[in-house]
C-alpha cells in the first residue's frame, strides 16, 4: 500500500484506490461528493448535511466527537478521513490502530487547498480536485479586501458568549475580505463578557448559524447592547467550511458586503 503523509505529519498506509471511505468531517464529506465519490463513501457523521441525498441515505457513524465503533467496524473502511480540530483525539487514535486514518489540519486557505489536492491524489480524483482548487483561487481573487477594515465581533456561541479569535480559519476568512477581528489578540475561541464586547466597539456583530444556531430572536439583545453596530445573522458554513464549499464563499461574502452598505 502507498505511504502518505497527512497534514499532522503522520505516516498513513492507504490502499492504492480506497473503496470504502468514512468521513468524520462535514466540509470534507461535501468535498468527497464533489469529487464524485458517491459509490465509495460508505459512512458519514450525523452533522454531514451536504449533500442532502447523502445525509438521507449514507450510514451515520455518530458525531464528530463521539463515534459508534460497532457501526464503523461493520462498514470495514479502508480509509477514514478526519480533522485535527473537529475530531476527538482519543477516538482518532483508537481508529488509527485499526484502519488507515488521514487527518487534515486547516488554519488558512493554503491549508485547505493543500488538503483538497492531497485527498484528490489519495482517491485518484486529482483532475477534479485541481478543477475545484482553480475555482476557489479564482473566486477568492475577486473578493479580496472588499471591506475597508471595518471591525467585527464574530459569535459562535451564546451563554457563555464565545467569539472567534486569531489562529482560526474563520479569522483568516475575515482578514481576506478586509474585516478586522475585534478579538484577534485572543487565541482560538475566547469567552467574553458584555463589557468586553461594549469596549471593543465593533462596527459589525456577526451571529453565526453554527455551531450555535443563532436566530432572529437574538438580534435585539445585541442591538440593545451596541445600538451603533450592524448586527447580522451570517451563514457559518461559508466562513468555516474548508472543502469545496469554498468555491461559493466569495459570492456569499460579496452579497454580505452589499447588505452592509
Amino acid at each position: 500500500m502507498p505511504l502518505y503523509i497527512d497534514q499532522m505529519n503522520r505516516e498513513v498506509m492507504i490502499p492504492e484506490t480506497p473503496q470504502r471511505i468514512v468521513s468524520l468531517v462535514p466540509s470534507q464529506t461535501e468535498l468527497l461528493a464533489d469529487l464524485g465519490l458517491g459509490d465509495r463513501v460508505v459512512g458519514i457523521t450525523k452533522f454531514c448535511i451536504h449533500p442532502s441525498e447523502w445525509f438521507r441515505s449514507k450510514t451515520r457513524v455518530g458525531g464528530t466527537k463521539q463515534y459508534h465503533y460497532n457501526i464503523i467496524d461493520a462498514l470495514q473502511p479502508d480509509l477514514i478521513i478526519g480533522n485535527k480540530e473537529e475530531n476527538e483525539q482519543g477516538g482518532i487514535e483508537y481508529l488509527s490502530e485499526r484502519y488507515p486514518v488521514w487527518i487534515s489540519d486547516i488554519n488558512g486557505l493554503g491549508d485547505a487547498v493543500k488538503m483538497i489536492e492531497q485527498i484528490g491524489n489519495i482517491t485518484k480524483t486529482a483532475d477534479k480536485a485541481t478543477s475545484i482548487i482553480a475555482s476557489i483561487q479564482k473566486e477568492f481573487q475577486i473578493c479580496s479586501r472588499i471591506f475597508q477594515e471595518e471591525s467585527v465581533a464574530y459569535f459562535i456561541w451564546n451563554e457563555p458568549m464565545m467569539v472567534v479569535g486569531s489562529s482560526t480559519f474563520i479569522d483568516e476568512m475575515l482578514h481576506h475580505i478586509g474585516i478586522r477581528n475585534c478579538f484577534f489578540l485572543q487565541q482560538r475561541y475566547p469567552v467574553i463578557t458584555e463589557q468586553e464586547l461594549i469596549e471593543a466597539k465593533p462596527d459589525f456583530i456577526f451571529l453565526s448559524s453554527e455551531p450555535y444556531p443563532f436566530k432572529e430572536k437574538h438580534l435585539a439583545y445585541f442591538k440593545s447592547m451596541l445600538p451603533n453596530a450592524k448586527v447580522m445573522l451570517v451563514d457559518g458554513e461559508y466562513f468555516s467550511w474548508y472543502g469545496s464549499r469554498l468555491a461559493n464563499a466569495p459570492a456569499y461574502f460579496l452579497s454580505l458586503f452589499e447588505q452592509l452598505r
